[in-house]
């Protein structure tokens, strides 16, 4: 659908009270840098939840409040989550000189439901501070955070947020914005309080090793160049139970909804790719990223431990034709190899030596393989309960690409608006996209990019 987003300003927001001196130079982890220097992006669409007879003066009314609303609770917000409203001064630290978050003003003169009914994967983008450009290198001046405010013609609203995944993972990314939302709707604040940014003292980095170093390959080993397009793989909760059913046996009592998602996903494209490469010899890899954070005793917590505290699990994959406990079976064993013992040999001034042994042996298996596919699950990250005051997001979306570069075969798993379906936003070159989409197995349990409402 044809839809046009008018920048109306662009500014700073800065924290409400000043950085400490003492924490003016935050470094990252270990396990900072062993994620790429990309951003995490996130839409949320609130839909007008309003009187209908109101004129649009008072539409324009309302939406100036909300506005400044959501710019004063976000202040407030990043005194909390110093680092986000500093820059990136080089690849081993972040300069928390209150910089402030870099804060987008559009406007779309249609309603919010003209994009809901039928949503475009790739004009998701719009909605995200500078088109959603902000990839693999920072954007100008080196923000940390970017944020973008659209309003419709309706008064309705969609918040698009990016943050570097230097300084966090998904679920620290989903505790700011859900901290910012709370500050906003003015209740549960204790819920925005006290996040820890102390995860450079668990795991400690060495100065001598850059990025560059410690970047697992497991992110740029089979880096293809390419027209890559983004398509939304739908499984609602009924198609996730017939799933679920199919993936149990002796070894998978009780599979899980992802593990389950990510099976046929992962056969399906595996399938594809092997028929492309007529490569008979070589497995294909399987990486599923998984959060350490509950997998030590005691754990580290989801809401307050911000930064990356994520590790990939890999599965080696012969047998394509295998079956969905198959594959679930061999991912939840390489999921529990990621235990307390990994993540405390991590830590402290051993904690190298056992991170470089790690990623060489990752990147031993990265090279044995023909090709990879990347798996990363948001579900369960809460985003539908995001309530800035004016009600719940009618749809969370990432964003959709559909152009020319380099890139990878992803999959990110997102909760469904209603229900304990999975939306798989799936992100492949061209023709592998094509032969996927005539899949009958897939398209056995999933629909294609439905609408939020359906």
């Amino acid at each position: 659908m044809k839809m046009e987003v008018q920048i109306i300003s662009k500014e700073c927001i800065k924290p409400s009270s000043p950085t400490p001196h003492h924490l003016r130079n935050h470094k990252l982890s270990l396990l900072d840098l062993y994620i790429p220097p990309f951003y995490i992006p996130l839409v949320v669409y609130y839909p007008v939840n309003q009187d209908t007879s109101l004129s649009p003066n008072d539409i324009d009314h309302i939406v100036s409040i909300r506005l400044q609303m959501l710019k004063q609770s976000l202040s407030e917000t990043l005194s909390l989550f110093y680092p986000f409203s500093g820059k990136t001064k080089d690849f081993l630290s972040i300069e928390c000189d209150d910089k402030g978050a870099y804060f987008v003003r559009a406007r779309v003169e249609s309603p919010l439901d003209d994009f809901l009914n039928h949503p475009d994967n790739v004009l998701t983008t719009k909605f995200l501070p500078d088109g959603g450009k902000w990839g693999s290198e920072p954007p100008f001046e080196n923000y940390v955070a970017g944020i973008q405010v659209t309003t419709f013609a309706c008064g309705g609203i969609a918040i698009g947020v990016c943050v570097s995944h230097m300084v966090a993972d998904g679920t620290g990314f989903s505790s700011f914005i859900k901290s910012w939302a709370a500050a906003t709707a003015r209740k549960n604040i204790e819920k925005a309080m006290h996040p820890k940014f102390n995860a450079s003292s668990l795991f400690p980095q060495n100065p001598a090793y850059t990025r560059e170093v410690c970047t697992s390959t497991v992110f740029t080993s089979h880096i293809k160049f390419e027209k890559f397009v983004t398509r939304r793989f739908v499984f609602d909760a009924s198609a996730i139970a017939n799933l679920k059913a199919k993936a149990t046996s002796s070894n998978v009592q009780n599979p899980s909804r992802v593990q389950a998602v990510t099976a046929l996903l992962g056969k399906c494209i595996m399938l594809i790719l092997k028929g492309r490469s007529g490569n008979s010899n070589k497995p294909f890899l399987l990486n599923h990223a998984v959060n350490l954070r509950r997998r030590v005793t005691p754990p580290f917590s989801d809401v307050y431990d911000i930064g990356n505290f994520v590790w990939m699990a890999s599965v080696l994959c012969d047998n394509y034709e295998a079956e969905l406990h198959g594959l679930v079976s061999q991912l939840r064993e390489e999921i529990s190899k990621l235990n307390g013992d990994l993540v405390n040999s991590l830590q402290g001034d051993g904690g190298l030596l056992k991170f470089l042994k790690a990623v060489k042996d990752e990147t031993e298996t990265c090279t044995s393989a023909a090709d990879n596919i990347v798996f990363s699950s948001w579900c369960n990250f809460g985003f539908y309960d995001i309530d800035f005051g004016w009600g719940k997001p009618a749809w969370a979306s990432i964003y959709g690409v559909d152009k020319l570069g380099y890139s990878g075969n992803l999959i990110m798993l997102m909760d469904t608006r209603v229900g304990n379906g999975i939306e798989a936003w799936v992100y492949l070159g061209e023709e592998d996209m094509a032969t996927l989409l005539l899949d009958k197995q897939l398209l056995e349990y999933a629909s294609i990019d439905p609408s939020p409402f359906k």
